[in-house]
């Protein structure tokens, strides 16, 4: 499976250049993201999967937040863990030339690997895996996800991890 260098985009579509667009705060979205990955506007969860991934492809991370951004407004919106999940995970060969393909429950599929790092948070003594996916935004591995990551996991310089794009992502913070 090849991927681009920043992604292999979902559905065959690019994303908009929400990094060259520069609007004036217009407020709140009145949206949020629940840790499970539901998108919520207005406290009802939003059931559209086209909608969510729409809203997704304007999501960008500033220095005071989320916002969803267009050439015409910026919107602040609240993350409350990371804006995407890992849903499924493809794996391809074995040992430091592996690769781990992750698919995100908006869609996007990432290699993790130099520019999509697999990074693992400490919670409650556990490694927590989050993907970085794009311009900053993370996703976090699902359950099913973080079990095989589990059983992918090696030995490499006395600590525990997984190979990716010969990159070794130890399980530690």
């Amino acid at each position: 499976m090849a991927a681009t260098p920043l992604m292999t985009l979902a559905l065959g579509r690019g994303l908009p250049p929400v990094e060259n667009w520069h609007p004036l705060h217009c407020g709140d979205s009145l949206m949020r993201i629940a840790p499970d990955g539901t998108w919520f506007h207005e406290g009802a969860p939003i059931g559209r999967k086209e909608l969510v991934r729409l809203f997704s492809t304007l999501l960008r991370k500033d220095d005071t937040g989320f916002v969803l951004v267009t050439p015409a407004e910026k919107l602040s919106i609240a993350v409350e863990d990371a804006p995407f999940i890992a849903v499924l995970l493809e794996v391809e060969g074995a040992g430091p030339g592996q690769q781990l393909h992750f698919t995100t429950n908006v869609g996007d599929v990432v290699t993790a690997g130099a520019d999509n790092a697999l990074l693992f948070k400490t919670m409650d003594g556990a490694p927590l895996p989050y993907l970085h996916v794009r311009r900053g935004l993370t996703a976090k591995a699902a359950r099913p996800v973080y079990y095989q990551l589990a059983d992918l996991a090696v030995t490499h310089d006395d600590r525990l991890g997984v190979w990716s794009r010969g990159i070794f992502f130890a399980f530690e913070s």
